[in-house]
């Protein structure tokens, strides 16, 4: 009785719509969640994901739950779970995205999952990783820990639109440090994410992990652009 007068005074919202959320509805309503763009890349060999990374970094495997559209719901998802603190967008979409690895072959292979690192500021700032519960609950799908405290960003990030790619790539290599590297010693990382558009940072964290010896690489993440 408490918990549906809450639910009167204060309506779970939708994160697409804004419609007031069914008793059984979660972050999405019915209509929203049936239009997400899903891309079932984890179906896919050679998919669009694993291709960003092609002749850049050996990756063993890489996809991502959704596409990203500029004014999207998924931008919106996104963007809610940044910014405005709705982490249990990140618990959903993690629990989703691991109900669909567990089922492929492949990723029963992964041993451990690492989040990309923010920076102690940013961190301080927002108040907590965008994809800490993401990679949580991708972790307790395939029954591996997360461990958080291993890959570190030790140096802030800054805008360098100017630059290219490959011209800025070593510097953004060098913002991650390893701690007590060895417990990832011939392990099967899978590195999570939000987004991925250009890579770059992706890439600079794989190329961090590959220094351990024996470790393999795979990456997910929430969405990836067009």
């Amino acid at each position: 009785m408490f918990h549906d007068l809450i639910e009167l005074l204060y309506p779970r919202i939708c994160n697409g719509c804004e419609a007031v959320l069914l008793q059984n509805e979660k972050v999405l309503c019915t209509p929203c969640l049936h239009s997400l763009p899903v891309t079932n890349y984890h179906l896919e060999k050679d998919n669009p994901v694993e291709k960003i990374f092609f002749g850049r970094i050996p990756v063993e495997n890489a996809t991502s739950l959704l596409l990203f559209e500029k004014k999207g719901i998924v931008q919106k998802l996104i963007h809610n779970l940044k910014y405005r603190g709705q982490e249990e967008i990140g618990s959903w979409l993690g629990s989703w995205m691991g109900t669909e690895l567990k089922e492929q072959k492949k990723f029963k292979k992964i041993t451990a999952v690492i989040p990309v690192p923010l920076h102690k500021n940013k961190l301080k700032k927002r108040g907590f990783n965008q994809v800490e519960k993401f990679g949580i609950e991708i972790a307790n799908s395939l029954e591996v820990p997360y461990y958080n405290n291993i890959l570190l960003k030790k140096t802030a990030s800054k805008t360098q639109t100017i630059k290219k790619r490959f011209a800025r790539w070593g510097s953004i290599e060098e913002t991650f440090v390893l701690e007590n590297p060895e417990t990832l010693e011939n392990a099967h990382v899978l590195l999570v994410d939000d987004l991925v558009t250009t890579g770059a940072t992706l890439e600079a964290c794989t190329a961090k992990l590959l220094k351990v010896p024996g470790i393999k690489v795979s990456i997910v993440t929430m969405a990836v652009t067009h």
